[in-house]
């Protein structure tokens, strides 16, 4: 029985840091200054003028400073060369990254929740010009770190974790501003808790997909996006192979993926054909990591007969 590790180490050389340490360094840096900023701004004037909407989403921005350092923190750890402890690096960082954000956010929503409960038992009067403008602040804000991560959030959950958080704070920050408007208008004080009721509602809606796929990657659950189906069916149709097993395909991190297989190939593996397998697996569903072990039938059917046995 022959074994072939193949793609590893070109994969370890031309996919591990793919584009976000280079790309995103910047727009984590200047998202989490913004927020620090707007954190404080928010937070502070939610007090004076007795917001608990803005003290809220003050708290959820200061999640979000958190979280977009985390994030940045895994996208370096997943630029450390692997050890021969960590043989595969530190890449699985991003995907507890993600993982922890989502966490985290629950946490801020259970409290956002008890607070508007809390107000509603007991209003008090809120500063609605006020509100209105440190809104506004924060749309402006928001929406610059949105833009600076809305190109990676397609191919990487943990940025993608980072966007969604920024534009929730958007919407949010609109949410404020309206509401900001009808309290002044109408002098309706239970439009604040609610409003901060939507905000746990948005943050909550915002989260559950983010958690869903980040628990999955931990799990070493078949990545989104990736059709095993199409990837046995790919296997089977290259030239001489005749059957497909122990087929298992895991995230190494949030944007790196690993294949390892069985292709029974009763004359052999032919010239270059792990290269052409290895190319296909990468053109076609994106897998950089492939480790292939061609079998004849006999040794297919020693592989599947008891231990023990002679």
């Amino acid at each position: 029985m022959t074994r072939h590790d193949h793609g590893d180490n070109h994969g370890h050389e031309g996919h591990h840091h793919h584009h976000a340490p280079a790309t995103f360094g910047k727009a984590f840096a200047i998202g989490i200054s913004l927020n620090i900023v707007f954190v404080a701004i928010e937070a502070g004037y939610g007090y004076a003028v007795n917001s608990v909407a803005l003290i809220a989403d003050a708290g959820h921005n200061l999640s979000d400073v958190f979280g977009l350092i985390v994030a940045w923190v895994a996208v370096f750890l997943g630029t450390r060369p692997p050890t021969e402890r960590y043989t595969y690096g530190l890449h699985k960082s991003s995907i507890l990254a993600a993982l922890f954000n989502g966490i985290i956010l629950l946490v801020v929503v259970g409290v956002i929740a008890w607070e508007a409960v809390r107000r509603f038992q007991d209003p008090q009067p809120v500063g609605g010009t006020t509100v209105i403008v440190v809104a506004a602040i924060g749309i402006v804000i928001n929406g610059i770190t949105t833009w600076l991560f809305s190109s990676g959030q397609k191919g990487d959950i943990n940025i993608r974790g980072a966007y969604l958080h920024m534009l929730a704070d958007t919407l949010v920050s609109a949410g404020v501003v309206v509401a900001g408007f009808a309290i002044i208008f109408t002098g309706w004080l239970w439009i604040d808790p609610v409003l901060s009721l939507v905000i746990a509602a948005v943050i909550f809606w915002s989260t559950c997909s983010l958690l869903k796929d980040s628990l999955a990657m931990s799990m070493a659950a078949v990545p989104p996006g990736i059709d095993l189906t199409a990837i046995r069916s790919s296997l089977e149709a290259m030239p001489g192979v005749t059957d497909v097993h122990d087929l298992h395909v895991w995230p190494l991190s949030t944007t790196e993926t690993a294949l390892t297989t069985h292709l029974v190939m009763p004359d052999g593996a032919g010239d270059g054909f792990l290269e052409n397998a290895k190319a296909e697996m990468k053109k076609r569903f994106g897998i950089g990591h492939a480790t292939f072990q061609h079998e004849t039938e006999n040794q297919c059917r020693c592989s599947l007969e008891p231990h023990g046995h002679s």
